[in-house]
């Protein structure tokens, strides 16, 4: 569904006059609060506050914002007080002094009608449910041993990947590198959460259709998450409606891969290559950790898996391969190592990837440049806090600029530039403990899900660098490829990357 354009709402006559009262309902609310020492907030407009500054390349202009009136701004978008973070300085007192405070998720439409009313881990408050389901992810889901356990997806995938761009660089043919990397990405993550590719035999997937529809809709603009007593107009513009159509398709949908595990499972037929559905079904009989995982909650969990290991996977390697277009003794670099690494061999195995260290600094640029949530999940305050000098209200959005912080001239050497050695003989990782690299999230509500799509990453890019060379297509020169981000859940490339692949051995 096609977003709302935001300036064509604000001429409607009946919007209008709706706002107005909203306004002056803020404007007494504002008016009767005690004498706070806020942050610093730029000009606001009547009615929507600062949403009019926000535009289309979030990261970027709030980024502008922050260099004009300072790395930790308050902002109204609507209804909705924000707090903005550009800082690592302020990154690291939240995570210090006040992790737990800043550790809570607002409430947005698609929790409800996506989500299963933040039953999830993303989306769900800060709590004993919450801290539940982290552990699980972290021990049981994304351990470096379950990762591990599940290689064989990712070769099975990343050959039939090969075999593609094989068959196209034998007759010549150019490839659109970010459609079959979406493919891979997806594929690979579907098998690993409940044993079924997202694209099957004739090129369509019930769950990867329901995929794309979800990326979609979480992203797409909801006047009731800006204007909350306005959110029957989600209804009319038929954002809701879309919402409870693709809930309904996703639930039925999960029902049945659920209860074909439980038909399909029992003691005596216990596999070694269980997924992630297998898993949390076999914890839940177990009662191995001190909650009742319901339905909803697997669902729920399971939903954010997908999103988690496909989108942003996808995004890290086609944001790497265009860089390395862009940078070709960079490229004959890491090809070099990879191939090294290789020799005579006929496969890449996954143990080869600890012997690839400037690959791995390849990718840690490419998160740098070019994180996968340039905005990190938006976070919600618990309490009163002072941060930075400044009161900080309870009940606050929290945006942190992660793509601003990973280009801070304060911290990084020309920031701007794609230079993959900075991250040579450095302690630099992606745990989130050094704060102006955040690229996975930092503190409690860090994304568990690193391991899995790190590994994901690194397993894709070292087989396309070992097994081809890449051209770009009709001589096109590399310095004029088009590397504009388009922004949605993930940071994409606003141009699909389109190359031209080269057989480096022969198969």
């Amino acid at each position: 569904m096609e977003q709302l354009n935001l300036s064509e709402l604000s001429s409607n006559p009946l919007f209008l006059s709706l706002i107005f009262l909203l306004s002056l309902f803020i404007w007494l609310k504002l008016s009767t609060r005690k004498r706070l020492n806020l942050p610093p907030s730029p000009p606001k407009l009547p009615i929507i506050g600062n949403i009019h500054q926000v535009g289309k390349v979030a990261h970027r202009s709030l980024r502008d914002l922050s260099r004009k009136y300072g790395p930790l701004l308050l902002l109204q978008l609507g209804f909705n007080p924000t707090v903005l973070v550009s800082s690592p300085d302020i990154v690291k007192e939240i995570v210090k002094n006040h992790d737990i405070i800043f550790s809570n998720r607002p409430k947005i439409t698609a929790l409800d009608f996506l989500y299963y009313g933040g039953r999830d881990m993303v989306f769900s408050p800060y709590g004993e449910y919450w801290k539940q389901v982290k552990k699980i992810s972290v021990l049981e889901l994304f351990s470096h041993r379950r990762v591990h356990s599940f290689q064989f997806v990712r070769s099975e995938e990343v050959e039939a990947l090969v075999n593609k761009i094989r068959g196209a660089s034998l007759k010549g043919e150019s490839v659109n590198l970010s459609e079959m990397l979406m493919l891979v990405s997806s594929n690979i993550a579907s098998r690993c959460i409940l044993s079924h590719k997202s694209e099957d035999e004739d090129g369509c997937s019930k769950f990867g259709q329901l995929g794309k529809r979800l990326l979609i809709l979480t992203s797409a603009f909801s006047i009731g998450d800006v204007f909350p007593y306005l959110k029957w107009l989600d209804v009319l513009t038929g954002h809701i409606p879309s919402m409870k159509a693709l809930s309904a398709e996703f639930d039925a949908f999960l029902d049945q891969v659920i209860q074909e595990h439980r038909e399909h499972e029992s003691d005596d037929q216990v596999s070694n290559r269980k997924d992630f559905v297998s898993i949390i079904m076999q914890l839940q009989k177990d009662r191995m950790y001190d909650l009742n995982l319901t339905q909803e909650n697997i669902k729920g969990v399971l939903l954010d898996m997908f999103i988690g290991g496909t989108d942003t996977t996808k995004a890290t390697i086609e944001w790497s391969m265009a860089e390395l277009l862009k940078h070709p003794n960079v490229m004959k670099k890491v090809q070099e190592e990879v191939r090294n690494v290789v020799g005579k061999e006929s496969k890449l195995e996954m143990d080869d990837i600890s012997k690839m260290g400037y690959l791995k600094c390849v990718i840690k640029e490419t998160l740098r440049l070019h994180p996968a949530a340039p905005l990190l999940a938006p976070r919600r305050t618990s309490a009163s806090v002072k941060l930075g000098g400044y009161d900080i209200p309870s009940d606050s959005t929290v945006l942190i600029n992660g793509w601003a912080i990973h280009r801070d001239p304060k911290w990084w050497e020309k920031p701007e530039e794609f230079i993959p050695e900075r991250f040579e003989n450095s302690s630099i990782d992606f745990q989130g403990q050094d704060f102006h690299y955040i690229p996975f999230g930092f503190g409690r509500r860090a994304c568990p899900g690193m391991p899995f799509g790190i590994a994901s990453a690194e397993y894709v890019m070292a087989n396309l660098l070992c097994w081809f060379d890449w051209k770009l297509p009709g001589g096109e020169v590399a310095e004029n490829l088009d590397m504009n981000d388009v922004y949605g859940i993930t940071l994409h490339m606003k141009t699909p990357l389109r190359v031209l692949p080269v057989s480096h051995v022969s198969f």
